[in-house]
């Protein structure tokens, strides 16, 4: 058997450590489907482990100060220092999520598990070699698929527990998105997005992936694609400031429930300019891109000349993504239905920058 051969067929390997040996059982047996899982107490969690894993999860009393204190003496060690680590919450409330993300964590999972649920996050935040693709271009494309989902977690979830969110963090994550996009192709970058993540990182990643791609396509400068790639990245920052319950609600929003959704340009706005070191043109992106042409869009009516290329170009490649995507209260439109829709937006759209999109539109179908 080759080397190849050999890393193609090895499971991923996880430590499970956990102070909830009653409750951790059921987490067990769901990892043990796509892992080789290692149960230990936490107590037991050895100063160094015993050969490679891909990663720890960790499953104990959050609210637990000593729990929390031996966890931490732990994986603050050199060896635990670059291993990616998932959380266990007993519930989705504030302290229980702080807590996780002050103790390192990469992602985190709530009670009640969901098994569909968690075999996606682990796969998203855990590498394997089960599939292992060889070729440069598929490695690439996770690469930058993985640059993109962690400037995500950053955003939506450990920002809201206070964790400041750089423009370093952003920029860190643009040439492997770039690198992914320009050496696979859109189509690939939407497909291994839409295998998996939440919906909020999903909308994010699909409108990086149309926003770099139309750049690409309008041959524009690598540092003219670098805006972009951060400004599609950013855009819905605000969205981590409203609840996850609203924001993924199956089914039409009331009128009261609208107005709170359509906070979010403002409050990504202000969480970003309050923390300093972002370009204006970003902010922009991030507080105008719900804006039209003809003056009906939120939060400050602009209209025509008011509104920046930028903006118009994310405005776009936005409202594509959000139309081709699965939503809970629809099916997505195909991509040739979804450039209608745009096109009989008329004037709300800058109609001639839609018309220059239309080749990455049809040619991104997965």
């Amino acid at each position: 058997m080759t080397a190849l051969a050999k890393k193609t067929s090895t499971k991923r390997r996880l430590l499970l450590a956990s102070d909830r040996s009653d409750q951790s059982s059921e987490l067990a047996s769901i990892l043990q489907s796509v892992s080789e899982v290692d149960t230990i107490s936490t107590s037991d969690i050895p100063d160094v482990p015993a050969g490679h894993f891909a990663g720890i999860v960790v499953d104990i009393n959050l609210r637990s100060a000593e729990s929390v204190q031996r966890v931490r003496n732990k994986l603050r060690t050199e060896a635990y220092s670059s291993m990616p680590r998932l959380f266990v919450l007993a519930d989705a409330l504030h302290h229980g999520s702080m807590q996780a993300w002050a103790l390192g964590a990469t992602d985190t999972i709530s009670r009640p598990l969901n098994a569909e649920g968690i075999l996606q996050r682990i796969r998203a935040a855990f590498p394997d070699n089960d599939g292992y693709d060889a070729t440069d271009r598929g490695k690439t494309l996770n690469t930058g698929v993985a640059a993109a989902h962690k400037v995500m977690v950053k955003i939506f979830e450990k920002l809201p527990a206070g964790a400041p969110l750089t423009l370093n963090d952003i920029v860190e994550a643009e040439n492997k998105i770039l690198k992914a996009i320009k050496h696979s192709s859109l189509r690939e970058w939407l497909t291994t997005v839409g295998c998996h993540h939440t919906a909020s990182y999903r909308h994010c990643l699909f409108v990086t992936g149309f926003a770099v791609a139309f750049a690409q396509h309008l041959g524009m400068r690598e540092d003219d694609q670098r805006r972009l790639a951060r400004a599609a990245l950013l855009h819905d920052v605000g969205k981590a400031f409203i609840s996850v319950d609203l924001l993924d609600k199956p089914g039409k929003l009331t009128d009261e429930e609208m107005n709170e959704i359509r906070k979010h340009p403002r409050l990504g706005y202000d969480a970003l300019a309050g923390q300093g070191g972002f370009p204006p043109e970003m902010l922009d992106v991030v507080l105008h891109h719900h804006e039209f042409l003809d003056g009906t869009g939120y939060p400050d009516g602009l209209r025509d000349d008011q509104i920046s290329d930028i903006v118009r170009l994310t405005t776009i490649v936005d409202i594509h993504a959000a139309l081709v995507e699965n939503r809970a209260y629809r099916l997505p439109f195909t991509h040739a239905k979804a450039f209608m829709v745009m096109e009989q937006m008329g004037g709300k759209l800058d109609q001639h920058l839609l018309q220059a999109f239309r080749p990455v539109a049809m040619g991104s179908s997965y």
